[in-house]
Parts: structure tokens; C-alpha cells; sequence
């Protein structure tokens, strides 16, 4: 009985040992090992056998890529206006022996580091350069931290701006600016349309001028032209009558006064101001005057057949 009992107590005795000698790390993370409190190495993801009573787990590290939240804070800027601010930030373990011994509270650490190098970045800035500069920020935190984290064996791969919320009066300011702006560049906008407008409406009328002028120089010209035309047929028919009259030939005579007889009873009767027209009681001379123009239209006739050649057959 006593050695079954025995035998028990060493059963249990080799599990426990087992146990303790066995250490299994899981995929992304890896544990410091201490040797009666002193680190002695560190033991990555898998199944790692260590010495009972002389070798325990010190820290368990996780090695993934952590989101921290850097706590909200009110900010000076370098023009003395007060924002509200917070951010959040990407960090990882690159060593993490490190991250065990080298800081205490890594995470308050670097939330604390992150606040004060935000203060000393946005205090550098103008609120205008804070509010439009997001990025610049983002970079030049990420700089900062990531170099004053490097000694704790982390990684700071990124780090955001999250809200940056001013005071209810300067935002008030801001949009009274913003809608100042946008009417000042309607106004602009509106003004150049205007002035497109101008000179659209002055090149059409300039155009429009231009070509007016070439169409009353044209019109002058196919006046003038008609004129001497008339002019010339005018001075033909004088030099006709002239020729005839030269000759003894009175019905030239007779139609030059039938002529000018015809014109002046026309401007009678078309006359605005005429309301009667009374026609002479004398119509023989204007019937004469008539056929004196018929009698000198035949004699031109026969002049004209008398001089035609032989054979010729005058046109129909």
C-alpha cells in the first residue's frame, strides 16, 4: 500500500515537472525567460521545454501591430488659440526583451510621450497651419515618437490626428470668413462674366459696324455706277436729239417737250399734298408731243434698216 502510494506521488510529481518544463508560445507573441529572476532569453512561437525550479515565463510580449489611443487634450497655439485635440497611434514590438525591461507601463509610456509631442507640435503652428496641415502633424509626430521609442524596442508605424475641435467663437469666426470668401469669389466670378460679356456684345457690334460700313460703301458704288450709267445714256440720247435736231429734224424737238410733259403731269398726280388733279383742256399739244416721239421712234427704225447689209434678216 505504502509503495502504490509511492509510485502515485511520483506519477504526479513527473506531470507537474512535465508542466513545467513545457511551454508553448502562440503565433504572435513571444515570452522572456528568467533564471531566478535574472532574463536569460527569449523563446518564440512553438513548443519550448525550459528547467523546472530555475527558468519561468517573465514577460509574455505581443508582437502584432497594437492600435493606442492617445487620450484627448486641450492645445495652446503658437497665436494663442486653444483646440482640442486627440489621436491615435500604430505601434509594434520589434524586440521584446526591450519592451519588457527597458520601461515600465509601455502603453501609459508612449500615450504619455504622444500628448506631450503633440502639445510641442501644434504649439509650434499658427491655428490656420494647424487646421490645414494635418499631414505635416501626422509626419512630424511620427518622426519624434518613433525615434523616442526606438530604446523600448518599438515600432511606431503610423500615427493620426483624429479631431481637432476649436473654440465655439472661432469657429463661428471661421465661417462668417468662409462665407465672406465665397461671396468675394461670386462677386469675382459674377464681375468676369460682366466684362466677357462687354466685350462679346462690343466685338458684335463691331462687326456688325464694319459690315454696315461695306454694305453702304457697296450700295454707294452700284449707285454710283447706276448713275453714270444714266448719265451716259442720258448724254447718248442729248447728243441723238442733237444730232437731229442739227439736221432739221424737229421731231427730236417734240420729243425732248413730250418728255419733260409726261414728268411734270406724273409729279402732279403723285403729288402728297394733291387732292384733285385737274387735266389740261388742251390735250392735243400732249397728243402731238406723243406722236412726234412715235414719228421720230419710226424714222430711227428706217435710218437703223437702211444701214443694215443686204440679205440680213433683222432679229424677231
Amino acid at each position: 500500500m505504502g509503495f502504490e502510494l509511492f509510485v502515485a506521488l511520483l506519477v504526479v510529481l513527473a506531470v507537474v515537472l512535465m508542466f513545467n518544463m513545457m511551454k508553448i508560445v502562440p503565433q504572435g507573441y513571444e515570452f522572456t525567460v528568467e533564471r531566478f529572476g535574472r532574463y536569460t532569453k527569449t523563446i518564440k512561437p512553438g513548443l519550448h521545454f525550459l528547467i523546472p525550479f530555475f527558468d519561468r515565463v517573465g514577460r509574455r510580449m505581443n508582437m502584432m501591430e497594437q492600435v493606442l489611443d492617445i487620450p484627448a487634450q486641450e492645445v495652446i497655439t503658437r497665436d494663442n488659440a486653444q483646440v482640442s485635440t486627440d489621436a491615435v497611434a500604430f505601434i509594434q514590438v520589434m524586440d521584446a526583451a526591450a519592451a519588457a525591461y527597458e520601461v515600465h507601463n509601455l502603453t501609459r509610456a508612449i500615450s504619455n510621450l504622444s500628448m506631450t509631442n503633440i502639445r510641442t507640435v501644434i504649439g509650434s503652428l499658427d491655428l490656420d497651419e494647424v487646421l490645414s496641415n494635418r499631414d505635416d502633424i501626422n509626419v512630424r509626430l511620427l518622426r519624434v515618437i518613433d525615434a523616442a521609442t526606438q530604446p523600448w524596442g518599438i515600432k511606431v508605424t503610423r500615427v493620426e490626428i483624429k479631431d481637432l475641435e476649436p473654440p465655439a467663437d472661432i469657429t463661428e469666426a471661421m465661417a462668417r470668413q468662409m462665407k465672406a470668401e465665397r461671396l468675394k469669389r461670386a462677386e469675382i466670378l459674377t464681375a468676369e462674366g460682366e466684362k466677357q460679356s462687354a466685350v462679346l456684345r462690343a466685338e458684335g457690334e463691331k462687326q456688325s459696324a464694319i459690315l454696315e460700313a461695306e454694305g453702304r460703301k457697296e450700295a454707294a458704288y452700284r449707285d454710283a455706277e447706276a448713275r453714270e450709267r444714266a448719265a451716259e445714256a442720258e448724254a447718248k440720247a442729248t447728243q441723238m436729239v442733237s444730232d437731229a435736231i442739227a439736221k432739221g429734224d424737229v421731231q427730236a424737238i417734240n420729243y425732248f417737250v413730250a418728255q419733260n410733259y409726261v414728268k411734270a403731269f406724273e409729279k402732279l398726280a403723285i403729288s402728297p399734298q394733291q387732292k384733285t388733279v385737274i387735266i389740261p383742256a388742251d390735250m392735243s399739244a400732249l397728243v402731238g408731243s406723243i406722236a412726234g416721239v412715235g414719228a421720230l421712234a419710226k424714222e430711227a427704225f428706217d435710218n437703223s434698216a437702211a444701214r443694215r447689209p443686204t440679205g440680213s434678216v433683222p432679229n424677231a
